[in-house]
Order: structure tokens, then sequence, then C-alpha cells
């Protein structure tokens, strides 16, 4: 992949919030100490988050919202 771009990832994210969710969590994942998933020498971790969001290797499960009972 020669460029990533938000459409490339667009095509697995619901939308651009969900989106700067999963590359922010996936850097925070990768500074702790996560395998990278794509391999992409001389990026900065965002980058490579990115492109590992663009090709599949990242997603995020969405929690069901209980309504809260009123008082």
């Amino acid at each position: 992949m020669a460029r990533v771009t938000v459409e490339d990832c667009l095509r697995r994210q619901l939308n651009r919030f969900m989106l700067v969710h999963a590359a922010a969590k996936r850097v925070r994942q990768m500074r702790e100490g996560a395998e990278y998933l794509v391999h992409s020498p001389k990026n900065e971790e965002i980058v490579i988050a990115l492109r590992e969001i663009a090709v599949g290797g990242v997603r995020i499960e969405q929690k069901k919202m209980e309504p809260k009972e009123k008082a």
C-alpha cells in the first residue's frame, strides 16, 4: 500500500469518529508493546495504525447501551 487514505479506512469503520477512536486506541496498544500487524518501516505509529485499519486488522466492538432506570 503506497498511501493510506481516510477513504481506505472508512471502508472498515462506520464513520470518522469510530475511525479516530480505533486509531487512537491502536496507537496506545502499540506504545504499550503490542506487535505491529503490518510491516511499515520508517512510519509513525499513527500511520501504521491507519494502515492496519485499512487492511482490516483492527476492529472495535460496539457495546450496547443499557437503558437507565428512572429514579
